[in-house]
């Protein structure tokens, strides 16, 4: 079984976490440091607590987006330096996933899940997802960005995401919420799942080397203009 080194550092919560034999053990910090000031020391103490050397993982995961523009180059930044350092292969694992994973542990139940993470400026990430049996998830709707009410909810999948709380007003309706199975807000990214997910991807070949860490971007802005928000603003007075 591979040992997996995993950082997540896509919302305001940075987490690190070491999956090796069978065992997972992980560290987190969220407010009082920034995310590259918070991640290497987690994962000098989950190696030190392990008695490992960075040399002796298998690959490296990480939460390549979407999310938090800063945070996802965090994470390829220092996940493409460790992996320059030691020789190991990076393992991508999209957020919107480990949110899923994050759901499963939650609800036994969840075999397919609506991943709503919010992505601020009015909007959300989300994709769809089926669990497989052997691990690691089916895509059903390919990770998008769009308004909480441009999500498709089909069927009766469970939710999940922060995405769920922040647009609650929507989410909670009762023509919405009667679609999913359950809800599930609290099931966030972490690198407790991107370790699990990247150990599976690790298995299937889908290890990458250190210069093809490329953060998952699905808006190219990060702020609207004045006149952008007007237009926006304008639009809900109308709706």
């Amino acid at each position: 079984m591979s040992t997996i080194l995993a950082i997540e550092t896509s919302t305001e919560l940075a987490s690190a976490a070491l999956l090796h034999r069978g065992e997972l053990i992980s560290r987190q910090s969220a407010g009082t440091q920034t995310h590259s000031d918070a991640i290497l020391p987690m994962i000098q103490q989950l190696l030190a607590d392990a008695g490992l050397t960075l040399a002796q993982c298998d690959a490296l995961a990480f939460g390549v987006g979407p999310g938090s523009f800063t945070g996802v180059r965090t994470a390829c930044g220092v996940v493409q330096g460790l992996s320059f350092g030691c020789d190991r292969p990076v393992v991508p694992v999209v957020t919107l996933e480990a949110a899923a994973q994050a759901c499963r542990a939650l609800d036994e139940g969840a075999t397919e899940v609506l991943a709503i993470l919010d992505a601020r400026m009015g909007e959300v990430y989300w994709a769809r997802y089926r669990a497989r049996a052997a691990g690691g998830w089916e895509v059903l709707a390919e990770p998008a960005l769009a308004a909480a009410d441009q999500v498709r909810t089909e069927g009766r999948p469970t939710a999940c995401g922060n995405g769920l709380s922040v647009y609650a007003a929507h989410f909670a309706a009762p023509f919405c919420a009667s679609q999913f199975a359950a809800t599930h807000p609290q099931a966030m990214p972490h690198a407790r799942q991107v370790a699990q997910l990247g150990q599976v991807y690790f298995g299937q070949g889908r290890g990458l080397p250190a210069q093809e860490a490329q953060p998952l971007y699905l808006r190219n802005k990060v702020a609207l203009t004045t006149a952008e928000r007007e237009l926006r603003d304008a639009a809900k007075g109308a709706a």
